[in-house]
């Protein structure tokens, strides 16, 4: 669409997402509490590992950029909540592209590290023979670093397409809202998340925890594992808080889509309504991992103190071809 007047839903409709009162209430309660939480918990992880963790192993490694990259999002989240409560972007077209893209760049960079979790989960215990070639330091740090590169080309959607608006539904405000000229750009953008972001990384853990648990279940070995329940309890969080955000993707996808004018208008009505607040949810998943870790290492609160964190990370962890190979042994450290 080449004219002002053939600008596509994703751009127009988005300005409407701040007018919804009740959306914009709830989202603004919900980023306040993830702030409070979601800042101090991740930045205490981040100074467990640094300062209090004796051994880093791959899990460790694992676990510090997701909370750097946590809590990065952590500290954004009180221009989001100003935007909401203001129901104006006082921030400027700079910060408007930089906020969103770095917001993006969190999405993909989470699941792209618990992907990797469980890969290293899977190889540990279908391929142990090959786990050492595979976890050598440079060889994570490369492969981290990969991850890093790809993350910050995949969000560049969010940089392009993110721009302030003037809108006069009611009165007048800015918007930092998404814009796109033609629908396709929308449907990309929107499909690019849902399916890279989530559907094809949860397709890789799922079927990697189904190798997992079909061979833990193949051997004699019926002990809990705290690392392996801890790394299952992130993955089923960020399910949780993120899934809703990738549903408003497909319904407003299906809304571009559409040629029915009727059912586009209702699920134009659903999106906006559900946006501020799904958005918010999925800010959840990034404060939900220190509480995890939290319960997860409340054993060791009692002897080890403010270093309890670091002692969890350190943890014993079942490693299915040490045992194999060892049959005295039961658990190595990661």
């Amino acid at each position: 669409m080449g004219s002002d007047n053939e600008t596509s839903s994703f751009g127009n409709l988005t300005n409407n997402i701040v007018s919804n009162n009740i959306s914009v209430t709830f989202g603004a309660l919900i980023l306040s509490i993830v702030f409070l939480l979601g800042v101090p918990g991740n930045l205490f992880i981040i100074w467990s590992i640094l300062a209090c963790a004796r051994k880093r192993s791959v899990t460790t490694l694992f676990i510090l950029n997701l909370a750097c990259a946590d809590s990065c999002l952590m500290c954004l989240t009180i221009f989001f909540i100003i935007y909401l409560a203001k129901q104006n972007w006082i921030f400027g077209t700079v910060m408007c592209k930089l906020l969103f893209y770095l917001c993006n760049t969190n999405m993909y960079a989470s699941i792209m590290i618990i992907t990797l979790m469980s890969l290293h989960r899977l190889v540990a215990v279908m391929w142990p023979t090959y786990l050492t070639a595979c976890t050598r330091r440079r060889t994570v740090l490369l492969v981290l670093g990969g991850l890093w590169i790809v993350v910050f080309l995949l969000a560049l959607p969010a940089l392009i397409f993110r721009r302030t608006e003037k809108n006069y539904n009611g009165k007048e405000r800015t918007v930092c809202a998404t814009h796109h000229d033609y629908p396709q750009q929308g449907v990309f953008q929107y499909t690019l998340e849902t399916v890279v972001g989530f559907l094809v990384p949860y397709v890789i853990i799922v079927s990697s925890y189904v190798c997992i648990l079909r061979r833990l279940r193949q051997t004699m070995f019926k002990r809990r594992i705290r690392s392996e329940n801890l790394i299952q309890a992130i993955i089923v969080t960020f399910c949780i808080f993120w899934l809703p955000y990738h549903c408003i993707n497909i319904v407003q996808v299906a809304a571009a889509l559409t040629s029915d004018g009727l059912l586009k208008k209702q699920l134009d009505n659903i999106w906006q309504f559900s946006r501020a607040v799904t958005s918010a949810l999925a800010f959840i998943s990034s404060c939900a991992n220190p509480v995890l870790y939290a319960f997860a290492g409340r054993s060791y609160i009692k002897a080890d103190g403010l270093a309890f964190m670091a002692r969890l990370f350190e943890g014993t962890v079942l490693d299915y071809g040490a045992r194999r190979n060892r049959q005295n042994r039961d658990v190595i450290r990661l």
